[in-house]
């Protein structure tokens, strides 16, 4: 787990570091006495948590970490008790207030470790859109709503349940941009979506009274639908 502390008092990031080193699944990479060129480094490389003051000469810690669009995990360190609702409120890890133990510091990244543990095993949202860019609009269609499409050229029409878009792209670029297991190329100019198929013939399908032609090198393929 990647860190770096920002704190106006060098003595305060002595501390940090000190402790920092006595946990093994923690990496303290740097420490920052100026905010300013910390959020260099944030913007540089990104970190898992980090180690934040509040009372600082030109900037909070709370309004530091609020102004970030990206949002490493955080621990407030401060000598004052009266923000600690404001910082949970930000989703503060943990809320460490000074002079800490090393058994409170060893706790407060262990919240840390775990949250990070269960953001690692959590499963990836499964995309269920495309977007397509039809004049000067991006659209988003569901996969659901498509039956086929038919390319023509370097512009390929999507084919849905109420209507028909129709956007620059390839047949390929097509293929791509929708999941092998929903949808199968039956034809050099078309791509359908496997279960809106009602019917199969020799050389053609149909779906919701669409009948869409199948080219004889794609017919093995479309065996498995």
């Amino acid at each position: 787990m990647k860190a770096i502390a920002i704190d106006d008092e060098p003595m305060a990031l002595e501390v940090v570091r000190s402790h920092a080193a006595k946990v093994p699944f923690l990496e303290l990479v740097s420490c920052y006495t100026d905010a300013f060129k910390a959020l260099e480094h944030l913007q540089e490389e990104p970190i898992d948590l980090l180690f934040l003051d509040i009372k600082m000469p030109d900037i909070s810690g709370l309004d530091f970490f609020a102004s970030l669009q990206v949002k490493p995990m955080v621990i407030f360190t401060t000598a004052y008790s009266e923000h600690a609702v404001t910082s949970f409120e930000l989703d503060a890890i943990d809320y460490l207030l000074k002079p800490f133990s090393l058994p409170r510091f060893m706790k407060a990244c262990n919240k840390a470790q775990e949250l990070l543990q269960l953001r690692s095993a959590a499963p990836a949202p499964v995309k269920d859109y495309v977007f397509l860019k039809t004049g000067y609009e991006q659209v988003r269609v569901y996969y659901e709503e498509i039956l086929f499409l038919e390319a023509a050229g370097n512009y390929v029409t999507f084919v849905l349940e109420e209507k028909k878009l129709l956007t620059r792209m390839t047949i390929s670029e097509a293929t791509d941009s929708l999941p092998a297991d929903k949808f199968v190329r039956v034809h050099r100019s078309y791509i359908v979506a496997k279960d809106k198929v009602e019917k199969i013939e020799r050389h053609q399908l149909t779906i919701r009274g669409n009948e869409v032609p199948v080219g004889s090198s794609y017919m093995q393929q479309l065996q498995l639908v």
